[in-house]
């Protein structure tokens, strides 16, 4: 394929269909069909995240190449919508209105085990760790945290203390 034949990059919205932090790829189901879209994890890292969702709504600048349409920049990842967000055992749901209420604290990531399926994060600032449980992860469109890894968080005081109920990456968070 010769540069002339390659066509400018289009944008595209679709859903994750899954994501391997570990292969360091995976792939994207445009909303208008076609064939899967390629997501390679250096695309999604220059948006500044490490991982995604399977399912989640995500926004993106594609290209032709010699091996099919890759993902060449993520413009949004939007977490699934419509569903509650769960805020711990005895407070129910929250409708992501009132989760956007709370205020983003910027947090650095202190452990995360997918299997075990929760972690802990630091708020800049705070003695306390913060509780991030795989399905607030899961609802705010990431499947996975790396320690050291800098991420803000919508916080509640839960019974044992406090606890994530949205993460959202660094970079995005700083987007107006």
């Amino acid at each position: 394929m010769s540069d002339e034949n390659v066509a400018a990059p289009r944008k595209v919205h679709g859903k994750v269909k899954w994501f391997d932090p570990a292969k360091g790829f995976g792939f994207v189901v445009g909303d208008e069909g076609g064939s899967d879209i390629l997501l390679h994890a250096n695309v999604l890292r220059n948006y500044g995240q490490s991982s995604v969702a399977d399912g989640t709504g995500i926004s993106i600048m594609v290209q032709q190449t010699q091996r099919g349409v890759q993902a060449v920049e993520v413009l949004s990842i939007e977490p699934p919508t419509g569903t509650p967000f769960p805020l711990g055992e005895d407070q129910g749901l929250a409708t992501p209105e009132e989760i956007a209420a709370r205020p983003l604290e910027p947090a650095r990531v202190k452990w995360f085990d997918k299997s075990k399926g929760f972690g802990f994060a630091n708020v800049f600032g705070r003695p306390e760790d913060v509780f991030i449980h795989v399905e607030v992860l899961r609802m705010s469109g990431f499947a996975d945290l790396a320690a050291g890894e800098a991420v803000c968080l919508r916080i509640i005081e839960g019974k044992r203390g406090r606890m994530a109920v949205q993460v959202v990456s660094w970079e995005a968070a700083a987007r107006p």
